[in-house]
Protein backbone atom coordinates (compact mmCIF):
# COMPACT_ATOMS: atom_id res chain seq x y z
CA UNK A 1 0.00 0.00 0.00
CA UNK A 2 1.36 3.38 -1.07
CA UNK A 3 1.08 5.46 2.02
CA UNK A 4 -2.33 6.45 3.52
CA UNK A 5 -2.59 10.16 2.18
CA UNK A 6 -4.79 9.31 -1.16
CA UNK A 7 -7.35 6.98 1.20
CA UNK A 8 -8.05 10.11 3.23
CA UNK A 9 -8.92 12.57 0.41
CA UNK A 10 -11.19 9.57 -1.42
CA UNK A 11 -12.51 8.71 2.27
CA UNK A 12 -13.53 12.51 2.93
CA UNK A 13 -15.22 12.69 -0.25
CA UNK A 14 -17.00 9.11 -0.40
CA UNK A 15 -18.56 9.88 3.07
CA UNK A 16 -19.11 13.91 2.74
CA UNK A 17 -19.43 14.63 -1.11
CA UNK A 18 -21.12 12.29 -3.68
CA UNK A 19 -23.08 8.82 -3.98
CA UNK A 20 -23.64 6.95 -6.57
CA UNK A 21 -27.87 6.26 -7.79
CA UNK A 22 -28.72 2.76 -8.98
CA UNK A 23 -28.55 4.15 -12.44
CA UNK A 24 -24.81 4.83 -12.06
CA UNK A 25 -25.44 8.65 -11.78
CA UNK A 26 -23.84 10.72 -9.16
CA UNK A 27 -26.22 12.53 -6.45
CA UNK A 28 -23.92 15.85 -5.11
CA UNK A 29 -25.02 15.93 -1.23
CA UNK A 30 -24.47 18.88 1.13
CA UNK A 31 -23.09 18.14 3.89
CA UNK A 32 -25.39 20.00 6.00
CA UNK A 33 -28.31 18.12 4.79
CA UNK A 34 -30.47 15.77 7.03
CA UNK A 35 -28.83 12.41 7.79
CA UNK A 36 -32.38 10.72 6.59
CA UNK A 37 -31.47 12.27 2.84
CA UNK A 38 -27.37 11.82 3.00
CA UNK A 39 -27.08 7.87 3.97
CA UNK A 40 -30.62 6.84 1.83
CA UNK A 41 -29.21 4.94 -1.00
CA UNK A 42 -31.14 2.54 -2.74
CA UNK A 43 -30.42 -1.10 -3.19
CA UNK A 44 -29.88 -2.19 -6.37
CA UNK A 45 -28.67 -5.92 -7.74
CA UNK A 46 -25.25 -6.69 -7.60
CA UNK A 47 -24.48 -3.37 -5.86
CA UNK A 48 -22.23 -3.04 -2.55
CA UNK A 49 -23.23 -1.42 0.38
CA UNK A 50 -22.26 -0.08 4.15
CA UNK A 51 -25.48 -0.08 6.20
CA UNK A 52 -24.58 0.66 9.84
CA UNK A 53 -27.12 1.84 12.44
CA UNK A 54 -27.31 2.81 16.31
CA UNK A 55 -29.85 2.73 18.97
CA UNK A 56 -31.86 5.64 19.92
CA UNK A 57 -30.32 8.07 22.46
CA UNK A 58 -27.14 5.66 22.00
CA UNK A 59 -28.78 2.77 24.60
CA UNK A 60 -26.92 -0.40 24.57
CA UNK A 61 -27.84 -2.66 21.80
CA UNK A 62 -25.96 -5.64 23.01
CA UNK A 63 -26.65 -6.62 26.98
CA UNK A 64 -24.69 -10.18 26.82
CA UNK A 65 -22.89 -12.66 24.33
CA UNK A 66 -26.71 -14.19 23.35
CA UNK A 67 -28.18 -10.47 22.31
CA UNK A 68 -24.63 -10.74 19.79
CA UNK A 69 -25.82 -14.30 18.58
CA UNK A 70 -29.19 -13.68 18.55
CA UNK A 71 -28.64 -10.57 15.96
CA UNK A 72 -26.73 -12.30 14.18
CA UNK A 73 -28.87 -15.78 13.91
CA UNK A 74 -31.66 -12.70 13.05
CA UNK A 75 -29.67 -10.99 9.98
CA UNK A 76 -28.90 -14.27 8.50
CA UNK A 77 -32.35 -15.23 8.54
CA UNK A 78 -33.95 -12.08 7.44
CA UNK A 79 -31.33 -10.94 4.91
CA UNK A 80 -29.02 -13.41 3.85
CA UNK A 81 -31.48 -14.55 1.23
CA UNK A 82 -30.87 -11.57 -0.56
CA UNK A 83 -27.23 -10.10 0.72
CA UNK A 84 -23.79 -11.67 0.48
CA UNK A 85 -21.81 -10.78 3.33
CA UNK A 86 -18.05 -9.10 3.28
CA UNK A 87 -17.21 -7.61 6.98
CA UNK A 88 -19.64 -7.20 10.29
CA UNK A 89 -18.65 -5.24 13.26
CA UNK A 90 -21.11 -5.04 16.64
CA UNK A 91 -20.03 -2.33 18.70
CA UNK A 92 -22.11 -1.50 22.08
CA UNK A 93 -24.50 0.59 20.52
CA UNK A 94 -24.38 0.28 16.81
CA UNK A 95 -23.11 -2.08 14.24
CA UNK A 96 -21.04 -2.16 10.69
CA UNK A 97 -22.22 -4.43 7.68
CA UNK A 98 -20.59 -4.44 4.57
CA UNK A 99 -22.79 -6.50 2.55
CA UNK A 100 -23.33 -6.80 -1.58
CA UNK A 101 -27.31 -7.14 -3.17
CA UNK A 102 -27.34 -10.27 -4.61
CA UNK A 103 -28.47 -11.25 -8.33
CA UNK A 104 -31.95 -10.39 -9.53
CA UNK A 105 -32.01 -13.93 -10.33
CA UNK A 106 -30.95 -15.49 -7.20
CA UNK A 107 -33.15 -13.56 -5.30
CA UNK A 108 -36.16 -14.99 -7.30
CA UNK A 109 -34.73 -18.51 -7.32
CA UNK A 110 -34.59 -18.21 -3.49
CA UNK A 111 -38.95 -16.89 -3.61
CA UNK A 112 -39.20 -19.95 -5.98
CA UNK A 113 -38.09 -22.96 -3.77
CA UNK A 114 -41.27 -25.14 -2.87
CA UNK A 115 -40.52 -24.97 0.48
CA UNK A 116 -40.44 -21.14 0.69
CA UNK A 117 -43.67 -19.57 2.47
CA UNK A 118 -43.58 -16.22 1.57
CA UNK A 119 -44.02 -13.07 3.53
CA UNK A 120 -46.49 -9.87 2.37
CA UNK A 121 -43.31 -8.11 1.30
CA UNK A 122 -42.36 -11.13 -0.64
CA UNK A 123 -45.71 -11.80 -1.95
CA UNK A 124 -45.75 -7.92 -3.24
CA UNK A 125 -42.14 -8.28 -4.62
CA UNK A 126 -43.15 -11.29 -6.87
CA UNK A 127 -46.12 -9.68 -8.37
CA UNK A 128 -43.70 -6.93 -9.01
CA UNK A 129 -45.40 -4.37 -6.72
CA UNK A 130 -42.64 -3.60 -5.18
CA UNK A 131 -38.93 -3.06 -6.44
CA UNK A 132 -36.00 -5.13 -5.02
CA UNK A 133 -34.67 -2.39 -3.58
CA UNK A 134 -38.09 -1.95 -1.49
CA UNK A 135 -37.60 -6.05 -0.60
CA UNK A 136 -34.71 -5.51 0.69
CA UNK A 137 -35.36 -2.36 2.72
CA UNK A 138 -38.45 -3.98 4.16
CA UNK A 139 -36.58 -6.72 4.95
CA UNK A 140 -33.60 -5.02 6.95
CA UNK A 141 -37.32 -3.06 8.59
CA UNK A 142 -38.41 -6.93 9.65
CA UNK A 143 -35.26 -7.78 11.09
CA UNK A 144 -34.67 -4.47 12.91
CA UNK A 145 -38.54 -4.91 14.52
CA UNK A 146 -37.64 -8.76 15.29
CA UNK A 147 -34.51 -7.93 17.17
CA UNK A 148 -35.95 -5.08 19.11
CA UNK A 149 -39.22 -7.16 20.12
CA UNK A 150 -37.00 -10.27 21.68
CA UNK A 151 -34.16 -7.69 23.41
CA UNK A 152 -37.27 -5.82 24.77
CA UNK A 153 -39.06 -8.67 26.37
CA UNK A 154 -36.07 -10.32 27.71
CA UNK A 155 -34.32 -6.98 29.04
CA UNK A 156 -38.31 -5.55 29.99
CA UNK A 157 -37.81 -2.56 27.95
CA UNK A 158 -40.58 -0.56 25.59
CA UNK A 159 -40.14 1.80 22.95
CA UNK A 160 -37.89 1.80 19.81
CA UNK A 161 -34.92 0.44 20.07
CA UNK A 162 -32.97 1.72 16.86
CA UNK A 163 -32.89 5.07 15.37
CA UNK A 164 -34.56 5.68 12.08
CA UNK A 165 -34.53 5.56 9.10
CA UNK A 166 -31.05 3.06 9.59
CA UNK A 167 -27.99 4.30 7.11
CA UNK A 168 -26.66 2.55 4.13
CA UNK A 169 -24.37 4.12 1.57
CA UNK A 170 -23.34 2.82 -1.91
CA UNK A 171 -19.96 1.24 -1.98
CA UNK A 172 -19.08 3.35 -5.58
CA UNK A 173 -15.41 1.99 -6.41
CA UNK A 174 -12.60 -0.51 -5.40
CA UNK A 175 -10.85 1.79 -3.12
CA UNK A 176 -13.69 2.33 -1.12
CA UNK A 177 -14.75 -1.20 -0.80
CA UNK A 178 -11.29 -1.72 0.73
CA UNK A 179 -11.57 1.31 2.93
CA UNK A 180 -15.21 -0.02 4.30
CA UNK A 181 -13.95 -3.23 5.06
CA UNK A 182 -11.19 -2.23 7.33
CA UNK A 183 -13.18 0.91 8.75
CA UNK A 184 -15.66 -1.56 9.57
CA UNK A 185 -12.82 -4.25 11.65
CA UNK A 186 -11.33 -0.98 12.97
CA UNK A 187 -14.27 0.51 14.91
CA UNK A 188 -13.71 -0.59 18.07
CA UNK A 189 -9.97 0.62 18.25
CA UNK A 190 -11.29 3.59 17.04
CA UNK A 191 -14.23 3.71 19.77
CA UNK A 192 -11.45 3.10 22.44
CA UNK A 193 -13.39 -0.34 23.09
CA UNK A 194 -9.98 -2.44 22.20
CA UNK A 195 -6.74 -1.58 22.35
CA UNK A 196 -6.18 -3.68 19.31
CA UNK A 197 -9.10 -4.09 16.78
CA UNK A 198 -7.95 -7.80 16.11
CA UNK A 199 -8.92 -8.87 19.77
CA UNK A 200 -12.73 -7.76 19.33
CA UNK A 201 -14.52 -10.83 19.64
CA UNK A 202 -17.82 -9.34 18.13
CA UNK A 203 -16.48 -8.69 14.08
CA UNK A 204 -15.73 -10.93 11.30
CA UNK A 205 -11.93 -10.50 12.00
CA UNK A 206 -11.29 -13.34 13.44
CA UNK A 207 -13.16 -15.50 10.63
CA UNK A 208 -10.76 -14.54 8.09
CA UNK A 209 -7.83 -16.31 10.13
CA UNK A 210 -9.85 -19.08 10.67
CA UNK A 211 -11.43 -22.37 8.05
CA UNK A 212 -14.14 -23.31 9.53
CA UNK A 213 -17.53 -23.42 7.11
CA UNK A 214 -18.70 -19.57 6.89
CA UNK A 215 -21.54 -17.75 4.66
CA UNK A 216 -18.83 -14.91 4.69
CA UNK A 217 -17.13 -14.02 1.27
CA UNK A 218 -13.88 -14.83 2.87
CA UNK A 219 -11.81 -16.29 -0.21
CA UNK A 220 -13.59 -13.52 -2.02
CA UNK A 221 -12.38 -11.00 0.54
CA UNK A 222 -9.04 -12.36 1.07
CA UNK A 223 -8.31 -12.53 -2.93
CA UNK A 224 -9.80 -8.92 -3.35
CA UNK A 225 -6.71 -8.04 -0.78
CA UNK A 226 -3.91 -10.10 -2.29
CA UNK A 227 -3.67 -13.04 -0.14
CA UNK A 228 -4.48 -13.00 3.92
CA UNK A 229 -1.15 -11.39 4.52
CA UNK A 230 -1.28 -8.26 2.81
CA UNK A 231 -4.97 -8.58 4.29
CA UNK A 232 -3.56 -8.54 7.64
CA UNK A 233 -0.96 -5.95 6.34
CA UNK A 234 -3.64 -3.40 4.90
CA UNK A 235 -5.91 -3.48 8.25
CA UNK A 236 -2.87 -2.97 10.31
CA UNK A 237 -1.78 0.29 8.44
CA UNK A 238 -4.82 2.06 7.05
CA UNK A 239 -7.01 1.52 10.96
CA UNK A 240 -3.81 3.34 12.18
CA UNK A 241 -5.11 6.45 9.97
CA UNK A 242 -8.70 5.93 10.91
CA UNK A 243 -7.31 5.95 15.24
CA UNK A 244 -5.69 9.17 14.57
CA UNK A 245 -7.95 10.91 12.48
CA UNK A 246 -11.98 12.41 13.19
CA UNK A 247 -13.46 10.38 10.32
CA UNK A 248 -16.51 8.83 11.12
CA UNK A 249 -19.80 7.90 9.53
CA UNK A 250 -21.93 7.09 12.37
CA UNK A 251 -22.95 10.67 13.19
Amino acid sequence: MEGWQPYFWEIFRIFFYATPSCKGEYVLLNFWMPISEKFQADFCESCFYHVYNRTNNKELLFLNDENHLFFLRKFDEYLSPYLDTYAWCLLPNHFHLIIKVKTLQQVISYLDLPEKKLSITEQNFKKEQISLGELIEQSFKRFFQSYALAFNKIHKRKGNLFYKPFKRRQIENDSHLTQAIIYTHANPAKHKLAKDFQTWKWSSWSTYSSSLPTKLRRAEVLEWFGGHGEFVKQHIELANHYYDNEISVED
